[in-house]
């Protein structure tokens, strides 16, 4: 195998965990099965923040979202600042339950390329009950309020995009949803499924709640396959009428039943996800630190962990016909995302 494909250039995206905290406990998300997190705590550090915009020259691309919250960061008005300044496309996403009018106004003002809020429902019961400790008619007001604040400042950016995450309970929701959202007139709809089947853990084990919850709901199990087709069908119908961007995902057998020929996913040649501590992993999909680590940036500069036997060693693999266990079961590597 040639060596660039094992130790490819530095990449020119990054995805950072700025923060860890977060005010919601949603169903499908790894916050709700582990302790809270204090958001001071979970909040990444400026110094370490600038240190990986430093060490990546070619940096192109900044996603400011993980498992946390973006907005209960405090460094947030700075990043942006930062990517902006050096020409950093850069944005993130958020439960939209902290975007105020102020903060709407102030995130337009800030030039930040885009901004993806998540809305699983198009009802308060539906929605509600996917995304413990939201309230709908909240979010839903704040939404608006940040379209407006783009229309008042007669700004191109940030990109509005809502993201939908389908699962069984609420699939049924999404032409509700496209209607609503071409109202209150947002630029996308990005529909997608559960990211991880979590089949490479311990039924037994931490994962066991997130694990449950997903082969309950995920909608490549097929169970739900002819009444989703129809749900996405009708929410292309209403895109088109509305003047609505709408994207939606494959809808195809369980992951662990299709095999995936040759790479089946370019994030570790081209991205890398790092958590609010400095962990380096291959992508955001994995969710936890503990099931794929390849550095540290507390023992190595990132440069130094780009190029190590850790990171070689995941490409060598994802590349062939045995890929690492915890790619297996990602909805990503499977094209079902």
């Amino acid at each position: 195998m040639p060596a660039t494909l094992e130790a490819p250039p530095l990449p020119s995206h990054l995805q950072l965990e700025i923060t860890s905290a977060c005010n919601l406990r949603c169903m499908m998300c790894l916050v709700r099965y582990r302790p809270p997190v204090n958001k001071l705590a979970g909040a990444m550090a400026l110094p370490l923040f600038h240190r990986l915009v430093g060490e990546v020259p070619g940096l192109r691309r900044l996603t400011l979202q993980g498992l946390g919250e973006p907005l209960l960061s405090p460094h947030l008005p700075e990043m942006i600042r930062t990517a902006v300044q050096r020409r950093i496309t850069v944005g993130f996403n958020t439960n939209a339950t902290l975007l105020t009018a102020r903060r709407a106004r102030e995130l337009v003002e800030s030039r930040v390329d885009w901004l993806h809020v998540s809305l699983d429902g198009a009802h308060a019961g539906a929605y509600e009950a996917i995304r413990d400790g939201a309230s709908f008619d909240t979010v839903i007001a704040n939404l608006a309020g940040l379209v407006r604040a783009k229309r008042e400042a007669d700004s191109s950016t940030p990109w509005i995009r809502v993201v939908f995450v389908a699962m069984r309970d609420n699939v049924g929701e999404l032409p509700a949803l496209v209607t609503l959202l071409g109202g209150i007139g947002v630029d996308e709809l990005h529909v997608q499924n559960l990211s991880h089947s979590f089949s490479d853990t311990d039924p037994a084990g931490r994962y066991e709640g997130i694990r449950t919850f997903t082969a309950d709901q995920a909608l490549w199990t097929g169970a739900d396959l002819e009444r989703a087709a129809g749900m996405f069908a009708e929410a292309a119908r209403l895109a088109r009428e509305h003047g609505l961007k709408l994207r939606l995902p494959a809808l195809g057998p369980a992951p662990q039943t299709e095999p995936v020929r040759g790479r089946g996913c370019s994030w570790p040649w081209e991205a890398a996800y790092i958590t609010s501590a400095g962990v380096v992993q291959p992508c955001c999909m994995v969710m936890g630190d503990d099931r794929v680590t390849l550095g540290h940036l507390g023992e190595q500069s990132f440069p130094e962990i780009w190029h190590g036997d850790p990171y070689r060693d995941f490409r060598r693999r994802l590349s062939g016909g045995e890929p690492p266990e915890v790619c297996r079961g990602c909805s990503l590597y499977q094209r079902t995302f």
